[in-house]
C-alpha cells in the first residue's frame, strides 16, 4: 500500500482537493498574500531584474509580481 503519491500518480482532482484542505487549515501563503501588498515591490523588481531583448523572437517576460 502506497502512503504517498508521486507526481505522476495524482488524479484529475487530487491537487484541487489538496489545496482546498490546505486553505481550510489556514494556508500561511494565503495569509501573507492578504496582509502584504506585493505591488509596492514592482518598481524595484522591474528596474533590477529587467533584461534587454536581443530580438523580436521569444516568449513575453513573466510578470515580476506573480499573484
Amino acid at each position: 500500500m502506497k502512503k504517498f503519491k508521486r507526481h505522476r500518480d495524482y488524479g484529475f482532482f487530487d491537487q484541487d482537493i489538496r489545496l482546498t484542505k490546505l486553505s481550510k487549515l489556514g494556508d500561511p501563503l494565503e495569509r501573507l498574500n492578504a496582509s502584504i501588498d506585493f505591488e509596492i515591490f514592482r518598481n524595484l523588481l522591474e528596474t533590477n531584474l529587467s533584461k534587454i531583448a536581443k530580438g523580436k523572437a521569444g516568449r513575453k517576460p513573466y510578470d515580476y509580481v506573480l499573484r
